[in-house]
């Protein structure tokens, strides 16, 4: 898969490096704005209580 995406690149290596960051900051900032806060409410994590 990762072969694939490489060659579908264009513009030699800078453009494959520079379009390869791009995607993957493209990836990340999805997850981070759209799909982490989305299941944010389904993950026990926010559920912690301290008691005596």
């Amino acid at each position: 898969m990762y072969a694939w995406i490489w060659r579908k690149l264009p513009f030699g290596l800078a453009g494959k490096l520079i379009g390869s960051a791009l995607l993957i900051a493209g990836i990340a900032a999805l997850l981070w704005y759209v799909i982490y806060p989305a299941i944010d409410p389904l993950l026990p994590f926010n559920d912690g209580q301290i008691t005596e």
